[in-house]
């Protein structure tokens, strides 16, 4: 009997997840406006992105600062190869998944010369390849024009699969759908995808052989875990994700350029992980919700409230934005080192840590 409660219970709440999923982006739009729509819509994209971060970080311990360059890759993919840059428009079902795989041998290549490196050399090292990445994009339009340089690629093809194209407004009867409405249903169905392959990792053996190599290498070894093939096979999983969702925001945007794959990308989404709760899918789907959404309510509320208190801008409203999304951030760190939302092992972990300290100053 109790079995059966229990299974209908998670019935229940399974379809009122899907329910006001499903009916979300009306809400938000009639709210608050297609632009909300929109930054829900990256959003999505952002759990993509840390999700796939947090296999290399959150599951195997690896500290990756470049992991923005597969997003890179994913999106210059899509973008070379359903533009005018070289004239080809082939479609999503090719340049999506080849810019998964494109992202993912990216990976290996960033993996292979860092597999003895640890923290602060690896941290050092993953940056520069960010970094590297950016930088070819900026530069590789001579002598032969690839990338178009610091110019972009403009007119990016939307995703369509016959006459179902994501670029314009679709009318299913009397309702309306918009771009962002379209675009929200594709993120948000391949974000669960996203969510279930990482599920599906993390109770795995696979899974367990990245907890034990975070935890402690060496003994790791011991127990026979292939050390290099599991550091690789991390950095070529948590690649392929990025990679994915660089051709959904290349598609999305129909514009892309180096300066949309800075380095404040890549701390963002570490920030993500962390601040969510690293190894914990909840609470990495929870931390890139909050940070993405977050610095937008930040931007519209600060200019008002500053002129209904004094009647006139004190601070620079980007300015103040920066600075209390930074102060809210380390006040979080302070509070609840293990994240927002942390596994109950991490939890358990900085508890008895807390303890220890205690004890040693009592």
């Amino acid at each position: 009997m109790t079995t059966n409660t229990s299974t209908r219970g998670k019935m229940a709440l399974f379809i009122g997840c899907a329910v006001l999923m499903a009916v979300a982006p009306f809400v938000i739009g009639s709210v608050l406006g297609n632009s909300w729509v929109r930054i829900v819509d990256f959003a999505l994209l952002y759990i993509m992105l840390a999700l796939g971060l947090n296999i290399v970080v959150g599951f195997a311990g690896l500290l990756d600062m470049g992991y923005i360059a597969f997003y890179a890759v994913g999106a210059y993919t899509y973008a070379l190869l359903s533009s005018p840059q070289f004239g080809l428009h082939l479609p999503f079902y090719v340049t999506i998944p080849l810019g998964a795989i494109c992202a993912a041998c990216f990976g290996l290549l960033l993996g292979t010369p860092v597999l003895r490196l640890k923290g602060d050399y690896l941290a050092i090292v993953t940056l520069g390849f960010g970094e590297i990445i950016r930088i070819f994009m900026n530069n590789l339009n001579q002598p032969i024009n690839i990338t178009n340089g610091p110019q972009g690629v403009n007119l990016i093809d939307p995703i369509h699969l016959g006459d179902v194209t994501l670029g314009k407004t679709m009318q299913i009867g009397s309702l309306n759908l918009p771009v962002v409405y379209l675009h929200y249903y594709l993120f948000l169905i391949l974000s669960v995808l996203v969510v279930i392959l990482a599920s599906r990792l993390q109770h795995s053996r696979i899974g367990r052989a990245w907890v034990a190599l975070r935890e402690d290498d060496i003994a790791a070894a011991s127990m026979g875990i292939n050390i290099r093939n599991i550091k690789l096979l991390a950095f070529a999983l948590g690649a392929l994700s990025g990679g994915v969702a660089g051709g959904l925001f290349a598609s999305f945007q129909g514009f892309i350029s180096p300066e949309s794959f800075g380095l404040m990308e890549s701390i963002m989404i570490l920030a993500m992980v962390v601040l969510g709760g690293m190894g914990h899918i909840p609470g990495v789907v929870l931390g890139a919700v909050v940070l993405t959404v977050a610095p937008e309510i930040l931007r519209d509320t600060i200019g008002p409230l500053q002129m209904n208190t004094f009647g006139r801008m004190i601070v620079d409203p980007e300015n103040a934005r920066q600075l209390l999304f930074g102060l809210a951030l380390v006040v979080m760190m302070l509070v609840r080192p293990a994240g927002m939302w942390p596994s109950k092992r991490r939890a358990l972990e900085f508890s008895d840590a807390k303890a220890k300290a205690r004890a040693q100053k009592g």
